[in-house]
């Protein structure tokens, strides 16, 4: 009667090894460690530099736990502070040997002390969030005015580009605050100008002044036009924040909009500012220039003289150093997205698009520029590198770039995204700086980690004394749940924060509402005279209904968390969300798992440890009068 299949005793042995696999890696201590991230986006890290690191590390007699390569960043672990510190001089003398100009971030960090075979499940412990281990904590602010001007600048460009093509003749367009205006002189002009300027540009609103000769016609965005420019600015800095903070490869950073106007940057594990706010400070500019391919430029390169008047030399990414004019053709501003694709030969190539101004340079720039090349230069930092110079191969009118080359799919896509988010759509300032120290953070885990185990004993004591042994069945559930719930957030890489460790302890509280649903209506089975194996069946399926009842409804309200809250909410909401879904499965399948392997063989049960099962009062004077 209560029995359970094989196949789900094995489903529960499953689920027991691997929460308990992907929960070990939480139980180590975190390691001190060097990390060797890229500090120009055009230097990529691959294993030939985890092998300088290793001779670097190897010559400084230095010994590392091990060096291991990521994808975006090589980290070596170490035994203690002291030998960090020394591999991280020994490793940045290696790899930067001009100071001025590193090319590689060599940062401090932090590293689970996890067994490799753990990491080679990709069994990984929880994030950490700054509450918790520490960091740096940044409020930025976008300026939303220079948003604005960069976007009249652009529209003042756009018109006069339609102008021009329609051929409608005015005496000259400005721009004044964020308004653009055009002066006429002929009303049948500005009337010609403001049906087309209206057509193309809906966004706009035209407004015709002046008389005589001295006509204007002013534009300016609509309102909710601005609000479009404004947000749409605040999400491009996000998404160019999130590029440079890969580069000081900090787990999980928290980059949120907050407001209208302003970016909160968390960057747990980092605890050095002042290089934090260097990187995501940073500003990267974008030009379009002509190579100079003539015998003086090719003699300067050989070495056998200077460059040509009017030109500088720069280093072309992959090929070496190229002689370009410093007249620039096109900025970064006409550009308004970039995506890989393929050209005609099928292989990768960058798809550019600009606006209507840069259409109309790149078009005249093309047609007189067949069969030479162009490059493509990144500023950062103040030091210029040219990520690529393709060959003209024919007129461009549509101001959609296609452009091709020696590049793998990878080398597209990291081009792509350069230029489509290497610089700010809005300069943004910093408001609000502050560290968080480790040694805070560690008083803050154990604070938490003490109200989770006292909660915890707590909750089973009390189970263990009011309900016996179906007590201990229900503790055991509830650690069971706890094994599950640290080993999903930990297979999700979720970010554990003091909201979060209060949701596990919310959790744990919740949890055993569900064992003490049934092992009261395992009671009352037994008070209305059901023999003990029909009362644990009846007991484990009515309170079924309840229970989902409960939990659906719960869920409910940890679902509208998640989805409208943010930040520290949002963290608690998806521990509360994954905390239900295991207690239903913990407190109804594993514990009725329990209490059939200890009562379901037993034939001619009499009786079960559930306490002090309470008769109602008429049936117990009944008992008495019999007696």
């Amino acid at each position: 009667m209560n029995r359970y299949p094989l196949w789900k005793y094995a489903i529960l042995l499953v689920a027991l090894l691997i929460g308990t696999l992907y929960t070990l890696p939480n139980l180590f201590p975190d390691a001190p460690a060097v990390q060797v991230s890229s500090a120009k986006v055009t230097v990529k890290i691959d294993t030939a530099l985890q092998g300088r690191i290793e001779t670097a590390l190897k010559e400084a007699g230095i010994q590392a736990d091990y060096v291991q390569f990521d994808g975006n960043s090589i980290k070596a672990r170490f035994g203690d502070t002291d030998t960090q510190l020394k591999a991280k001089d020994a490793v940045n003398k290696a790899l930067n040997p001009d100071a001025a100009e590193p090319s590689y971030i060599v940062a401090l960090n932090l590293l689970s002390r996890s067994p490799q075979w753990l990491s080679s499940l990709h069994a990984n412990p929880m994030y950490l969030g700054l509450d918790l281990r520490g960091g740096v904590h940044f409020l930025m602010q976008v300026d939303m005015k220079a948003a604005l001007t960069k976007k009249a600048d652009a529209l003042a460009g756009d018109a006069r580009s339609m102008l021009r093509d329609k051929n409608i003749r005015h005496a000259g367009i400005s721009r004044e605050g964020n308004t653009v205006v055009i002066a006429f002189r002929d009303a049948e002009q500005r009337t010609a100008a403001t049906d087309l300027l209206k057509n193309q540009l809906p966004d706009v609103i035209w407004t015709p002044s002046g008389a005589g000769t001295e006509l204007q016609l002013a534009g300016s965005l609509a309102p909710k036009a601005q609000l479009a420019v404004q947000d749409a600015a605040v999400k491009q800095n996000i998404t160019t924040l999130h590029n440079r903070v890969n580069e000081l490869g900090v787990s999980e950073p928290v980059i949120q909009q907050q407001g209208a106007d302003r970016v909160v940057v968390q960057l747990p594990g980092v605890q050095d500012s002042a290089r934090a706010e260097k990187i995501i400070g940073r500003t990267a500019t974008l030009e379009l220039r002509m190579v100079d391919d003539g015998t003086e430029a090719l003699e300067a390169l050989r070495g056998n003289g200077p460059v040509p008047f009017g030109t500088e030399r720069y280093i072309d990414r992959g090929f070496g150093p190229i002689i370009v004019k410093k007249q620039v053709v096109l900025t970064g501003d006409a550009l308004i997205d970039a995506q890989t694709g393929f050209d005609e030969n099928h292989q990768p190539s960058v798809d550019l698009t600009l606006d209507a101004k840069g259409s109309r340079i790149f078009k005249d720039l093309t047609r007189e520029n067949v069969g030479k090349r162009m490059a493509i230069i990144l500023f950062e930092k103040g030091k210029g590198e040219v990520v690529t110079a393709p060959v003209i191969r024919s007129e461009i009118p549509n101001g959609r770039v296609k452009i091709s080359g020696a590049m793998t799919t990878q080398d597209a896509n990291d081009t792509a995204l350069l230029l489509r988010a290497g610089s700010l759509a809005a300069p943004m300032e910093i408001i609000e700086s502050r560290t968080i120290g480790p040694s805070l953070g560690k008083e803050n885990i154990d604070k938490g980690i003490a109200s989770v185990k006292w909660g915890f004993a707590a909750v089973a004591g009390f189970m263990c004394v009011y309900y016996l042994l179906f007590g201990v069945f229900s503790s055991l559930a509830l650690g069971f749940n706890l094994l599950l719930l640290i080993a999903a957030l930990s297979l999700m890489q979720a970010t554990l924060s003091l909201p979060g460790i209060a949701a596990i302890a919310l959790v744990l509280g919740m949890a055993i509402d569900s064992n003490v649903l049934i092992n009261e209506r395992v009671r009352e089975e037994l008070r209305g005279g059901e023999s003990p194996q029909q009362a644990i069946r009846l007991g484990y399926e009515r309170a079924w209904a309840t229970i989902l009842d409960s939990n659906v409804t719960t869920l409910i309200a940890g679902v509208a968390l998640l989805v409208f809250g943010s930040g520290p909410i949002k963290g608690f909401a998806v521990v509360h969300c994954l905390g239900i879904l295991t207690s239903m499965f913990s407190s109804v399948v594993f514990s009725r798992g329990l209490v059939n392997l200890w009562y379901g063989r037993q034939k001619k049960l009499k009786s079960v440890s559930i306490g002090q099962v309470w008769k109602p009062e008429a049936e117990a004077t009944d008992v008495a009068a019999k007696a």
